[in-house]
């Protein structure tokens, strides 16, 4: 698996055995087509960034598990099933992380951002910037699709 290189001219934290941290995304379409980008929210890494919501998985956790528990905290809706698409790694300064990239056609609720983010519908290309370097991959495959 090939690996993405995000900011590389700055220095990676935890050096070269660093440990892969695990993130469950979840790219939920609309039956238009359209595709949910939040915004990384203050206080975090890359705050203000775009990208497709979700978060790390905890300890024992599956991929579908952790997509679930962290759509309801972070955004407020309860997913349907669970398509997963595509694995991505994305090496940045801070983490050396594993992408798990699941479309989503079905949720219930509201979307209401708990951590403070904005949300946009999209389609490609996408008019919210910056975007963050692991969600680039996604819109390219998107771009294949299409």
């Amino acid at each position: 698996m090939s690996v993405l290189v995000a900011d590389g001219e700055r220095p990676r934290e935890g050096g070269v055995d660093r440990k892969v941290v695990d993130v469950a995304v979840g790219v939920l379409i609309r039956a238009n087509g359209e595709f949910l980008l939040t915004s990384r929210p203050p206080g975090k890494v890359y705050e203000g960034y775009w990208e497709f919501p979700g978060g790390k998985l905890e300890q024992g956790e599956s991929v579908e598990e952790a997509l679930r528990r962290e759509l309801q905290e972070e955004i407020g809706v309860t997913i349907a099933a669970v398509h997963p698409w595509k694995v991505e790694m994305v090496d940045y300064p801070h983490a050396l992380v594993r992408l798990n990239f699941c479309k989503v056609f079905e949720w219930t609720g509201e979307l209401h951002m708990h951590e403070g983010q904005s949300y946009a519908w999209q389609s490609l290309p996408v008019s919210v910037e910056p975007v963050l370097p692991g969600t680039v991959p996604v819109l390219a495959w998107f771009a294949e699709n299409s």
